[in-house]
């Protein structure tokens, strides 16, 4: 039988996330229930892989990031924009207002966190266009 590697990650997953948000989480329990996927699997890089993660499962996950107030105040423009009223043509120039003002604040952040504040662009952007009249192209 070949290795269900979808169906391992997807198990890996739940797992993390259980990690993550349930106090009570039994990691031992996790980690059996993952061996039990490879149990019939022969050695090989599949099987290595798959012990790795197993055996990544007890390094516990890094804490969240903590953004700075430069990634908030770009938030809290970009949440603004998403419920803008009017025509689709004075929303889409309020996404793009918005847009240029998130972009204007991402230029100022951090390098670690600039790329993260652009990318709130991109969805808004999107939307733009497609109020517009027009279909994205990427």
């Amino acid at each position: 039988m070949a290795f269900d590697i979808a169906r391992f990650n997807s198990e890996f997953a739940q797992a993390r996330h259980e990690q993550k948000t349930d106090p009570t989480f039994d990691l031992a329990a996790a980690q059996r229930k993952l061996r039990a996927l490879i149990a019939d699997e022969p050695d090989g890089e599949d099987r290595t892989f798959a012990l790795g993660m197993i055996e990544d499962l007890a390094e516990p996950p890094p804490p969240p990031r903590e953004y700075g107030p430069l990634y908030h105040e770009a938030g809290a423009i970009h949440a603004a924009a998403w419920i803008a009223e009017g025509t689709d043509e004075e929303k889409a120039d309020v996404l793009a207002e918005a847009r240029h003002k998130i972009w204007a604040i991402a230029n100022r952040a951090p390098a670690d966190e600039a790329p993260h504040i652009r990318g709130m662009t991109r969805a808004l952007h999107h939307l733009e266009i497609m109020l517009r009249g027009h279909w994205p192209e990427d």
